[in-house]
């Protein structure tokens, strides 16, 4: 206790990246170390592409800003399966520098559950999301030159390709670009999103090979031509050259926890406006390696949970053997009713009224056919009254709850967690079913989310949306899975909205394309695909000294 993050980090003994690699089963003839402690991971070792190792998934309930540590849970449980003699890797996203140097700080976990080198993978890491951004641009910049000399037969008042940034830039939501006169370009409306929204994000953490990526970069809708057809990446003639700079980036990241548990780190999607979860690739490699392997997927069960089962999962032919929900003592005070300016303040009866969240993300795993184990992440302001006041809750309804403390204790805070992991493999308590059929019409898709998920009463689609629903049936987009976009805040696309709304419609502003990955975005509510930096910026906290050790990251 008392020591930072980066104290933590500093006292542990990294071992060799090539000895993690060894540890992991990965010849290292396999291996591209960047130095000592991070390494890419070659395509060649991924050698079966139906991998039967147990996959487990970690979730939480709708979290606070500050996020309830689903990935600090991952990586102390995956330390706690390796102290209980399992063979077991862990596999998580790469931070974006967005949150980073906003509101959430760093995503690498904390405490005694973290992955090293932290300050590496929260700045540039290997370099992977500024080759996303550089390959998403490049497509930008060929669009506009397209434009600009008239090669191309696309309207420009129906160009959806939008510019990305691996940053909070709010000031970039809405922009004109291409003034300056006839040398400068087609003056038009555009915007910036952040690359964690980038449809090359989503495509390269659903691609399975060099091959099938190029397939799905060349099928990428850029915009509309004047007959509303819609014009694609091939047509611009650079989907050779937007994977060659996604060359070293589709290759997974491999790095270690703190306990020098193998872990890779590869691709970041958010799931809010995106699907959530670390590449397929990433996931497989893992598989093809360790009996156990822990993931995570973003936000609450709603959002990150939902979309894994519904479409990672289907689209990559796994299926996790356990689903692990994380809750914290201070999001179950949010959601009932407690502000934010008071959730350190003990109320165990705010608690206990809060469950009525957890309940319905229990409920919701239960639909996919998962029995999932509670764990309630610990936190230094937690009182007993408080954690007796959420297991009594959870132990009355039957619903299994492990206290963990991983953050100070590593693996050893998740042993007990551990445990009920392996006993819900060992007892096959989980058989996925997906809550909707490809083949079923798109309104029918959504519904079912918005119904059998969020608990809304019905589904509204605004002028916008129903022309988006036109374009999708004429052109053949409606058998693509749904990937919803809405405020993580919420059950419901109201972020006020705590615990669990009931009688709101859903409303439907638009609905995007991403022919590249697959999936249909539809748009719920304000969500904003460029964040703002808060009022005091996590970067501020950020500084570096005269020997290069940086400090205040988090």
């Amino acid at each position: 206790m008392g020591l930072n993050d980066i104290e933590i980090a500093h006292k542990a003994k990294l071992k060799d990246i090539r000895q993690i690699s060894e540890d992991l089963g990965v010849d290292n003839k396999y291996l591209e170390p960047y130095g000592n402690y991070k390494a890419k991971i070659k395509l060649d070792a991924l050698k079966n592409d139906n991998p039967k190792s147990n996959l487990i998934l970690v979730s939480a309930l709708t979290p606070t800003s500050a996020g309830e540590g689903k990935t600090t849970v991952s990586i102390g449980l995956a330390q706690a399966l390796q102290k209980i003699d399992k063979k077991v890797s862990v596999a998580l996203r790469e931070p974006s520098l967005g949150p980073v140097m906003g509101m959430k700080g760093g995503a690498a976990g904390g405490g005694y559950s973290q992955v090293l080198p932290m300050e590496d993978i929260n700045l540039h890491f290997t370099g992977d999301l500024h080759a996303i951004t550089s390959a998403h641009n490049l497509v930008s910049a060929v669009l506009d030159n397209a434009l600009h000399r008239r090669k191309l037969d696309v309207d420009q008042r129906r160009i959806v390709w939008p510019r990305v940034l691996d940053m909070n830039d709010r000031a970039l939501r809405g922009i004109i670009i291409g003034l300056g006169g006839p040398y400068s370009s087609v003056p038009r409306e555009s915007h910036f999103e952040i690359t964690a929204a980038s449809e090359i994000m989503a495509t390269l953490c659903l691609a399975n090979s060099y091959r099938d990526l190029k397939r799905r970069v060349k099928n990428i809708v850029v915009g509309y031509d004047y007959k509303r057809n819609p014009v694609t990446v091939e047509e611009l003639n650079i989907s050779g050259s937007v994977v060659a700079l996604l060359k070293d980036a589709l290759k997974p990241n491999l790095v270690q926890s703190i306990e020098g548990v193998p872990a890779i780190i590869h691709g970041g999607p958010f799931a809010n406006i995106a699907h959530g979860t670390n590449s397929l690739i990433g996931t497989k490699m893992a598989m093809n390696y360790s009996d156990y392997v822990v993931t995570e997927a973003g936000f609450g069960f709603d959002l990150g949970g939902e979309k894994f089962l519904n479409l990672v999962s289907r689209y990559g032919n796994i299926e996790p053997s356990a689903l692990v929900l994380v809750a914290t003592v201070r999001a179950l005070k949010r959601h009932g009713g407690v502000s934010k300016d008071d959730i350190d303040e003990p109320n165990p009866y705010a608690v206990a009224k809060g469950l009525v969240n957890l309940e319905k993300h229990v409920e919701n795993a239960e639909k996919f056919g998962f029995k999932p184990i509670i764990a309630l992440n610990k936190f230094n302001s937690d009182t007993q009254k408080e954690i007796n006041a959420a297991k009594k809750c959870c132990l009355s309804n039957k619903y299994s709850i492990v206290e963990t403390d991983v953050w100070q204790d590593g693996g050893d805070g998740g042993i007990e967690l551990a445990e009920e992991v392996v006993k819900s493999i060992d007892n096959n308590e989980n058989n996925l079913e997906y809550l909707y059929d490809l083949n079923m019409k798109v309104e029918e898709k959504i519904e079912i989310i918005a119904k059998e998920v969020y608990g809304a009463r019905s589904v509204d689609y605004s002028k916008s949306a129903k022309s988006s629903l036109r374009k999708i049936y004429k052109h053949g987009f409606d058998k693509f899975a749904i990937c919803m976009a809405k405020t993580q805040y919420s059950l419901s696309d109201n972020p006020k909205l705590k615990g669990k709304p009931e009688d709101f419609d859903l409303q439907i502003n638009d609905i995007i394309v991403n022919a590249g990955p697959e999936f249909l975005v539809p748009i719920s509510g304000s969500i904003l695909r460029m964040p703002g930096l808060p009022k005091k910026p996590a970067a501020e906290l950020i500084d570096i000294d005269e020997n290069g050790e940086i400090s205040g990251l988090f």
